[in-house]
């Protein structure tokens, strides 16, 4: 297998397994999580596209790199824009769920005693 065909199969898994947990996941903080593992992902795919996507004197091609650099520079502002944004709701309201009742659900599918 070469390096490319092993960075393609691991950003296919990070994809898969952030998807997994963004459509599984009820907390914020998780979903948050799961968001950043997709992007991953995504980040490593255009990588490994512009691997492929080279031509002429140029190892890499230049203009899938500046998007993946400058998505990764927005994916951390917006995550630390999510991070704050469930600490003040936690501030306001005691709680970080957005559940009315304030009561998260088992993950289990069990009553809490």
């Amino acid at each position: 297998m070469s390096p490319s065909t092993i960075a393609g199969l691991t950003a296919a898994i990070l994809v898969g397994l952030g998807l997994y947990a963004l459509i599984v996941n009820a907390d914020p903080l998780k979903k948050l999580l799961a968001f950043n593992l997709l992007g991953s992902g995504v980040f490593l795919v255009f990588g490994i596209i512009a691997r492929r996507g080279a031509v002429g004197a140029f190892p890499f091609d230049p203009i899938p790199q500046a998007m993946v650099i400058t998505g990764i520079v927005v994916a951390f502002a917006a995550s630390a824009l999510a991070v704050a944004l469930m600490l003040s709701l936690a501030k306001e309201s005691g709680r970080i769920t957005l559940d009315p009742e304030g009561e998260t659900r088992p993950d289990n599918g069990a009553e809490n005693a």
